[in-house]
């Protein structure tokens, strides 16, 4: 069967969900997606000619590669134990979500015995990118599995990189997440110090924005901190938390003093004990509970 024909299942139409199945929609591939409560997705994609089942076992006997989207390990585990009940030998586990490498392993592991290739392929990139195809795909699998998926990925992501084995890619995608979620923690907690000596957030910006420690992350972080943007970066503090106990797993695997990491950890333990857990807290909010927590209260903007 040639490539352009493979059948596509998909799980988990959030954020970055939609786009990510809108764009193999649109690169021709037949895609089948499973019922979910939030329907607007779900109406979009069968709109576009997109096939939705009740089951995740339904979705497996009707695809040869499924995309999983998920938050996280916990879910992604439940989602490949249904799914290698029904899924056809040869057929492809992709996993998308940012997830912990010691269980994808052994997920894989788990697939292998059912005759079931599985490839993380964690993202880079926005909602927005992704609704373009702009995303990029950090990906672990074999080379016989990659070169299976790649012309899929390629509908949905700018960049490609195979980057090693299984694993290896949700490994660099914690180690991204690291850096990103520490430039969160950083500037929520140098903005606080700034207000307590009595440096404005307009002032701390002027001298920041266009110089050597400005980047794009820190311009989505600030259309919250600075403008008030709820949703300048939808990336959710319990995401980031739980990125970074997986952050925390992988080093501990590996005997690594990971000081910075567990700091970091705090700090969104911190929002997301104190209320910062629902599905419309972003990164960027936590500056609000780093000022809170240090007796700055409500930011003014």
């Amino acid at each position: 069967m040639s490539v352009e024909l493979l059948r596509i299942g998909f799980v988990g139409l959030g954020f970055m969900g939609h786009g990510i199945a809108a764009n193999i929609l649109s690169g021709g591939y037949p895609l089948t997606v499973i019922a979910h409560r939030n329907r607007e997705p779900i109406d979009d994609l069968v709109s576009r000619g997109a096939t939705e089942v009740d089951t995740l076992a339904a979705l497996a006997e009707a695809a040869e590669i499924v995309h999983i989207c998920a938050p996280g390990s916990v879910q992604v585990e439940a989602i490949v134990t249904t799914l290698l009940a029904s899924l056809r030998p040869g057929s492809v586990i992709v996993d998308c979500s940012t997830s912990d490498p010691v269980s994808t392993v052994k997920l894989a592991e788990m697939a292998a015995e059912r005759d079931v290739a599985f490839a993380d392929a964690p993202l880079a990139g926005t909602p927005q990118q992704a609704e373009a195809g702009e995303l990029g795909a950090i990906v672990g699998a074999s080379d016989e599995t990659f070169a299976r998926i790649e012309p899929i990925l390629s509908c949905w992501a700018k960049s490609v990189v195979h980057f090693g084995a299984v694993g290896d890619g949700h490994r660099m995608k914690l180690l991204n997440n690291f850096l990103a979620m520490g430039y969160g923690a950083l500037f929520a907690e140098a903005l606080t110090l700034a207000q307590k000596v009595g440096i404005s957030t307009e002032t701390f910006d002027s001298v920041i924005r266009g110089g050597r420690m400005d980047s794009g992350f820190y311009q989505t972080f600030m259309g919250y901190a600075l403008d008030g943007n709820r949703e300048s970066h939808k990336f959710t503090l319990a995401n980031a938390y739980k990125d970074m106990r997986y952050l925390a797993s992988m080093a501990d695997s590996v005997g690594v003093n990971n000081a910075m990491g567990s700091a970091i950890k705090n700090s969104y333990a911190l929002a997301v004990s104190n209320g910062g857990d629902g599905p419309e807290d972003y990164v960027p909010h936590l500056v609000d509970y780093v000022a809170r927590a240090n007796g700055v209260g409500d930011r003014e903007r």
